[in-house]
């Protein structure tokens, strides 16, 4: 975190020699901007890779998710306040088939998940070739939104809505039942379910926080592009994991229980 810290000033630094204003408030905003939807999708990363699991289809998902929406509010004419509840629900939805099969048939992550992500690229294909552009008014209103901050600087509802999804992540991982059986499974399988604790419905949870916070992202890409496209967000997969690690998670967790190993022994 230090090392990331000591590049970020270093790169302000530089950039403000070589740009008037970059060193400024609304630039450092600007990158919270443009990376809303990412924040959100290492939202739902952290949960499967705390659990020692990975996730691969987070950018096809959220392209899926692009697509369902620009298709159904621009071609269908279905209301926004529809579409927006059924693409999460679709991302859950495939969260939680995922996490169904890495628990029940013993599969690799890395196996389903990007079966997963071939699937999603594939249904954006099967909707349409093209890109579809995005002219509903609520979402290019909702584009446009701009709410003021002292000192005549700005962020995007998108921004809110991220710091909103890592509040709530950080509540549940830090202060809940759930948080703390997710620390134990990834930690160490074995002593968690010797505990007592529902291992495969928590592996399972993870994946479908996974699945609804790529969804989530993909929402929050249509209103950043205005259009849903099968070519969006290519690679944030790897962006996702890069961010969650570079935040402090680690990819392998191994975390001492003592309380769980004494309990394993003692068992």
């Amino acid at each position: 975190m230090l090392v990331t810290l000591g590049l970020f000033l270093v790169l302000f630094g530089t950039g403000s020699i070589r740009y008037d204003n970059f060193f400024s408030g609304q630039v450092f905003l600007d990158l919270f901007i443009d990376n809303a939807f990412l924040l959100v999708a290492a939202m739902g990363a952290t949960f499967v890779i705390l659990t020692g699991g990975i996730d691969l289809s987070v950018g096809a998902m959220a392209a899926l998710s692009t697509m369902i929406s620009a298709f159904l509010v621009q071609k269908e004419g279905w209301p926004t306040l529809i579409v927006i509840p059924l693409v999460l629900a679709v991302g859950a939805l495939a969260g939680f088939a995922m996490g169904s099969v890495i628990h029940h048939f013993e599969i690799q992550p890395f196996i389903v998940t990007l079966a997963g992500m071939f699937l999603a690229r594939g249904l954006c294909y099967t909707i349409s070739i093209n890109s579809i552009s995005i002219t509903d008014p609520v979402f290019t209103s909702f584009a446009q939104t701009r709410i003021p901050l002292p000192g005549d600087l700005f962020v995007s509802p998108s921004v809110v809505i991220a710091l909103a999804v890592l509040g709530i992540a950080y509540y549940v991982l830090h202060y809940t039942r759930t948080g703390r059986a997710v620390y134990a499974v990834g930690g160490s399988e074995q002593s968690a379910l010797l505990m007592g604790l529902p291992t495969g419905r928590v592996k399972i949870t993870a994946y479908v926080v996974s699945g609804f916070c790529s969804a989530l992202a993909g929402v929050l890409l249509s209103f950043y592009m205005l259009s849903g496209y099968g070519l969006h967000a290519v690679g944030m997969e790897l962006d996702a994991i890069a961010a969650v690690v570079i935040g402090g998670t680690l990819l392998t967790v191994r975390i001492a229980l003592c309380r769980g190993f004494l309990r394993s022994r003692h068992l």
